[in-house]
């Protein structure tokens, strides 16, 4: 047996058992995120909580079932302005006892005025947040992250999150749409580390890859005596939204 020098997790989550979410459980579903799109404390006055949705698939870690969501929307993000096209952004999750019906139904919600109909150049409309932590041996640490999608390009058949190379989580996509749970802002390997995401045909060619972060290189002359380089990524916390 050859011992693991970076033990990094890997698949932690349960595959997609259902995929898209339809019929009346995501009439369900709908009720608890537009309730959290109302919530979000900064949405413009004024702005109506979304009527249509766009689900999802599910993926089951730590004891819950994570749905994400997205859905369109218009707002005046200026006073005086003209409406803008909006996209609410979030996730239901619910615990699924076995042989029992959904319980304690939770929703997160934020929203955004850059989408990807007004940037043409995106690969992958991507979105993450952070849900959890991993804690390993020596102070290893990772945040559990969330991550779900839209592939813009032709010929996604699947998709793989990688770190270094690696791939620590997998599903096919369901329709455009994918949803991963994988570790995330490794720290405690000597370097961090920081999750890809890549979109494959299925002939097993990449059509398209997306970071979650966009890291910026600092250079040393610029980091103050006694002071660390600034940028990369920032560390996430459970319940901070992101849209890529």
């Amino acid at each position: 047996m050859t011992i693991e020098n970076r033990p990094i997790p890997r698949f932690i989550a349960d595959a997609s058992q259902h995929g898209i979410p339809h019929g009346r459980f995501a009439e369900r579903l709908s009720t608890v995120f537009r309730d959290a799109c109302v919530g979000i404390s900064d949405l413009p006055e004024g702005t109506e909580p979304p009527d249509e949705i766009v689900w999802f698939p599910e993926r089951a870690w730590s004891g819950r079932v994570w749905v994400p969501a997205s859905a369109a929307g218009t707002a005046v993000m200026e006073e005086g302005g003209e409406p803008v096209t909006i996209e609410f952004f979030g996730f239901v999750s619910f615990i699924q006892p076995t042989g029992g019906d959904p319980e304690d139904f939770r929703a997160s919600a934020d929203f955004t005025d850059v989408i990807a109909a007004e940037n043409p150049e995106w690969t992958i409309d991507l979105n993450d947040e952070v849900i959890g932590k991993w804690e390993g041996e020596q102070g290893r640490i990772a945040d559990v992250t969330l991550v779900w999608g839209r592939s813009l390009v032709r010929d996604a058949y699947a998709v793989s999150a990688e770190i270094e190379g690696m791939a620590v989580d997998q599903d096919p996509l369901f329709e455009d749409r994918f949803t991963l749970v994988a570790p995330d802002a490794l720290k405690g390997y000597g370097d961090d580390y920081y999750l890809d995401i890549h979109l494959w045909s299925q002939r097993g060619r990449e059509v398209a890859q997306e970071s979650l972060y966009d890291i910026e290189e600092v250079d040393s002359d610029d980091v103050p005596d006694g002071g660390e380089a600034q940028g990369g990524a920032p560390d996430g916390e459970p319940g901070d939204t992101e849209k890529r």
